[in-house]
């Protein structure tokens, strides 16, 4: 192997490294989303809820989980926000 060979091999390494430290970091809020918004599917196939997703709709879903979901419904059904 060349000195280039070698650089780029630790160069992949190090940036792989980096994208696992990444994702680490997110699992959480994207466990949060996927729950929040199944809580948001439910409501609207069980109960007829619509709530408008827009990208602060997901914000709030991802930080909060079903409870953001929850507050998010709470909101649209009061009329407040988030109604479509």
């Amino acid at each position: 192997m060349t000195g280039l060979e070698l650089l780029l091999l630790i160069l992949v390494l190090l940036l792989v490294l980096a994208a696992a430290q990444l994702v680490a970091v997110a699992r959480p809020f994207i466990i949060n989303t996927v729950g929040g918004l199944v809580v948001l599917y439910l409501a609207q196939v069980v109960f007829g809820v619509t709530v408008a997703v827009s990208p602060l709709t997901i914000v709030i879903v991802a930080i909060g989980g079903v409870p953001g979901s929850v507050l998010v419904l709470a909101l649209s059904l009061f009329g407040i926000a988030f109604v479509p």
